[in-house]
């Protein structure tokens, strides 16, 4: 399993579309966050937070990790090379959670360079280092949770299909529709206990309830078993051979 993990990670930046997913990452967030002007540049904010960064990280990663998970089972199916991982002496939970990790690792890698940002705009606060620290970790452990989720729907997508695109599709309009849809249908129901009961069905509720600094058990319960779901039916798909 750590040797697939490894072989996945080494994989995605032997090639220039390991850098370029990172590159267009934090290329876009510099962008919003320093240079274009609007409600989220920062020096033009005025306020010693990155609230900007965290508003459009999540809609940034509706793209990026697609473009990450897409090639996961994909090429694996395409060229043939998913019989060898299935005569290694290793299950099939363990090849879906070698490919999950290295997915995840990959889209963590992109976020890591994001914390440059953080230590500027703690500099730029006056009195310097005058940040709201607990709602930044609280928003960072939120969008680890956030890739945790549309990795995992990611690598779910690509075990479907042997078309990169088509996996791609898949995981864009699984994500987006978790992320937003539960709440558009909670607006529309007209009852306020339905549209809540909706609303916590969706990521987007508790992506903000954790960004605010606030660990409440019910968001980590509903992160991990979201996981745990795509992981399952991604297993699921690949015993589906053996039927």
């Amino acid at each position: 399993m750590i040797e697939l993990y490894k072989k996945e990670v080494s994989g995605f930046f032997s090639s220039l579309t390991g850098y370029i997913v990172v590159v267009i990452f934090l290329l876009t967030t510099g962008l919003f966050l320093w240079v274009l002007p609007g409600d989220l540049n920062l020096p033009d904010n005025g306020y010693a937070h990155l609230a900007p960064l965290f508003a459009i990280a999540p809609w940034i990663f509706l793209f990026l990790t697609p473009a990450v998970t897409m090639k996961l089972f994909s090429e694996e199916k395409k060229s043939g090379t998913i019989h060898l991982l299935w005569t290694k002496p290793i299950t099939d939970l363990q090849i879906v959670l070698a490919k999950y990790f290295a997915g995840l690792s990959i889209v963590l890698i992109s976020l890591l360079p994001t914390l440059i940002y953080y230590y500027s705009v703690s500099r730029l606060a006056s009195p310097v280092g005058n940040v709201d620290h607990g709602a930044t970790i609280g928003s960072y452990l939120g969008l680890f949770f956030l890739a945790a989720i549309y990795v995992a729907i990611g690598t779910f997508a690509s075990s479907l299909t042997k078309n990169q695109i088509i996996s791609f599709l898949i995981a864009l309009t699984l994500s987006f529709f978790l992320y937003t849809g539960f709440d558009s249908l909670g607006t529309l129901t007209g009852s306020y206990e339905i549209g809540y009961f909706l609303r916590q069905i969706g990521i987007n509720e508790h992506y903000r309830s954790i960004s605010r600094g606030v660990i409440d058990s019910r968001d980590l319960i509903y992160f991990i078993s979201m996981v745990a779901l795509f992981i399952a039916a991604t297993r699921t798909k690949l015993q589906s051979r053996k039927w």
